[in-house]
């Protein structure tokens, strides 16, 4: 019912909408007579809600919100607030919420708020109350029970909630103390008066294998389970499927092809063939799975999958789009099995400029399975790979990295950008506990699958653009010229001059000069933290860091629903059919794909945060090499070196003196002493405190006084990744004063612990 709620809203907000009645609006949206009793009754929770009124002629209108900012709230562990507007509604950064004004709204709930004080000086944040909640983001929290005075608690994971919240008896529902629970809220708190919640579900007792996994995934509300007939589908497709039975199909199973992918993957949803011809142009073709042929439209199969969006990979666990039947099985393009697939075949000039594309739906057979470490070993000692691969196939698989080499040059030629960001990754014990943990590698080898994937995506979004035919578009809006400025402002304190922000090229030359640098993590998080985040959407508004005009996700349908419904407009389009989905089901279509991969890469961060805390937990005192990630007028954000992970030192931690930020270098500096802990240096710190249920991670200087810049090990390249934490911002002044949040605070500010 979500995306009819996101539609029956998008109409009412439209530009000249003209107020109807339900009955009119279930015509409009073409609800069948046996769905009108269900779609009243949303309406009714949509009108109850103040997402929508209702006039006095029964008509539906868009809700009062004269003189009131909608966004998104996040609490902080003190009560105090932030609410980040959508773009339409305010334009002066995020507002401040004091305890009191933020009354029952949690993290991420979307709210209205009234604006109450503007700032006074650059830097600062407006000041507002919460008028009431427009939707909550989860109805389900999990938490740590315990027992006091004869009434059970729980505290909720993370910083959503400051109190444990009263859960009635002990022992509701047979919970012991120390337990992981769910818990549905029945009363939300607010600053002056406690919340209720029930006990809906008990996942174990705290710190047990496999909690920690099944919390997070109850906390993220993802669906970790089939109903029976989508189980029952599933069998019937397999039971089925003839691989011998290619008719209609375009034969390439002689075609030499190859995979290539993780060595843990399980599901292959992607092949690659090259061959040249005399006149040296590249013939690539890029073979697909062809789910859409295994999941048809508007079946329980179908639902499932768009229901979860996408498939979600945790540090122990994969919670896939699909059952296993189809998502490791028919579909999968496993190696010596003819698979069904939709193919990309394209060809390159030598030069790589594209001079034909055409699509089929098509039979492989994959020749050999590859791992990146595999491929990478082959390109780089071809002389120690006799025997390892048929020697055809590692011709090809070096005319691949050729071809991949000069497509990504000619990316980077018209502007595209790209982040030293990667990933963290852990290695897990045989009880699902962290055994070491690293960041993931970005070699050749990824680099050949990567450029052919987005060729293929281009190609496919290309054709459909052409046709007009209306489909989910990646994209990836222009920045705010303003936080580029910003970043412009934060890169010249670090001695960088970046005279032209809007200009793609000089941010590809920021980006290639911090390279290798100390301070190469922050500038590249810097610089993401100033790009909008890629959404889906009919709209044709482009990707900026692709550089690209027309851009879709069209390469991996097993485990992205996107994916599924590309496939599907375009196999309609190539039998001259015309795609049955309208504008406004795409809008919401995207919009709900869009909220479900973010909720899914939410849910990884947290889970590999948790392990990470976990383990900490055995190592407090202990010390570690870290660079400065980010500068606060509370503090010193750090990412440890020898284990990916992200803590805090605090300022009353730091040698006694009055500290203050720098404004343009991000330096914290000592009034009396002269210290200095600038963005990019490398401290040795000690593990301090760890609070895994808070997500907290404190650290304390190893030395009196700060190390000088880049003594922590030489890393290769992009071994950094994103602290959950916020960038460095615009710095302000540590103040000797314990008086409470201000908006131009984010964090309330602390006076020195001593003199």
């Amino acid at each position: 019912m979500d995306d009819l709620a996101d539609s029956v809203l998008r109409i009412v907000i439209e530009p000249g909408y003209k107020p109807m009645r339900v009955k009119e609006m279930a015509r409009r949206l073409e609800i069948p007579s046996e769905g009108h009793a269900p779609f009243r009754a949303l309406v009714r929770e949509l009108v109850r809600g103040g997402r929508i009124e209702l006039g006095r002629d029964k008509t539906l209108r868009p809700p009062d919100r004269k003189g009131l900012v909608i966004g998104v709230f996040r609490r902080a562990a003190r009560g105090f607030g932030f609410v980040k507007p959508e773009p339409h509604h305010h334009a002066r950064g995020s507002i401040f919420i004091p305890p009191p004004a933020a009354r029952d709204a949690a993290s991420g709930d979307t709210v209205a708020v009234r604006i109450t004080k503007r700032a006074r000086r650059p830097g600062e944040n407006d000041e507002g109350e919460v008028v009431r909640v427009e939707s909550r983001a989860v109805g389900a929290f999990v938490g740590v029970y315990h027992e006091s005075q004869g009434v059970g608690f729980v505290q909720v994971d993370g910083t959503t909630f400051r109190d444990p919240i009263p859960v009635g008896d002990p022992g509701a529902k047979g919970a012991t103390p120390n337990d992981k629970v769910v818990v549905e809220i029945v009363r939300y708190p607010t600053a002056n008066r406690a919340g209720e919640a029930v006990i809906v579900e008990i996942l174990g007792q705290r710190g047990l294998p496999g909690v920690d996994t099944l919390a997070v995934i109850r906390s993220f509300n993802i669906p970790d389970t089939f109903d029976p007939t989508v189980l029952d589908q599933a069998r019937e497709r397999t039971r089925s499927f003839d691989e011998d039975d290619i008719a209609g199909r375009l034969d390439l199973r002689a075609l030499p092809t190859l995979t290539i992918d993780p060595a843990t993957a399980r599901d292959f949803d992607d092949a690659i063939s090259l061959s040249r011809d005399e006149k040296g142009y590249f013939n690539l073709a890029v073979h697909i799975a062809d789910v859409a042929h295994f999941v048809p439209a508007g079946s329980p199969l179908d639902h499932a999958a768009r229901d979860r969006g996408t498939s979600v990979y945790l540090p122990d666990l994969v919670i896939p789009m699909l059952p296993e039947l189809i998502s490791n099985g028919l579909a999968s393009l496993q190696a010596q099995r003819t698979r069904y697939t939709v193919s990309v075949l394209m060809e390159f000039t030598p030069e790589g400029i594209p001079t034909d594309r055409r699509f089929a739906r098509s039979a492989i057979k994959v020749d050999h399975r590859l791992s990146y470490e595999q491929a990478m070993a082959l390109l780089s000692q071809p002389e120690n790979s006799q025997g390892e691969l048929e020697p055809g196939l590692l011709a090809m698989l070096h005319q691949m990295r050729e071809l991949a080499m000069i497509l990504r040059a000619r990316r980077f030629a018209r502007g595209a950008l790209e982040l030293s960001l990667p990933e963290v990754q852990i290695q897990l014990d045989t009880t699902g506990g962290i055994a070491g943990a690293g960041l993931a590698t970005h070699d050749e080898s990824h680099q050949l699958i990567e450029e052919f994937m987005l060729a293929a995506n281009e190609a496919v979004a290309g054709t459909l653009s052409e046709a007009g035919v209306v489909y989910p578009r990646r994209v990836h809006p222009n920045p705010d010229p303003f936080k580029l400025d910003d970043f412009a402002e934060f890169v010249h304190g670090l001695g960088i001059t970046l005279d032209q922000p809007q200009s793609r090229f000089e941010l590809q030359r920021v980006l290639a000069e911090t390279a290798g640098r100390p301070e190469e993590y922050a500038v590249h998080f810097g610089l993401l933290r100033s790009l909008k985040q890629a959404q889906y959407t009919p709209e044709p508004e482009g990707h900026y860091a692709l550089a690209s005009e027309n851009y879709c996700h069209f390469t991996s349908p097993i485990r992205r629903y996107p994916d599924l419904v590309v496939h599907r407009q375009l196999l309609a389009w190539l039998v001259g059919e015309t795609p049955r989905i309208k504008l406004e089901e795409m809008l919401a279509l995207c919009k709900h794909c869009t909220r479900t991969e973010r909720r899914a890469q939410a849910a990884e961060r947290e889970l590999v945060r948790v392990k990470l805390l976990t383990y900490l937990q055995t190592r407090v005192g202990e010390g570690f090499h870290a660079i400065i990630t980010g500068v606060e007028e509370f503090g010193l954000f750090c990412r440890l070196v020898e284990l990916p992970v992200d803590g805090l030192i605090a300022i009353k931690s730091l040698p006694d003196d009055y500290y203050y930020v720098e404004p343009g270098s991000m330096t914290l500096i000592g009034r009396r002493s002269g210290a200095r802990y600038r963005l990019g240096d490398a401290p040795r710190v000690r593990i301090a405190k760890v609070d895994v249920d808070r997500r907290q991670l404190d650290l304390v200087l190893e030395q009196a006084e700060p190390q000088p810049r880049g003594l922590a090990p030489s890393r290769p390249r992009g071994e950094m990744e994103p602290p959950p934490s916020r960038p460095p911002r615009r710095p302000l002044a540590v103040k000797k004063t314990k008086a409470k949040p201000t908006p131009s605070t984010r964090k309330p500010k602390k006076a020195r612990k001593r003199r």
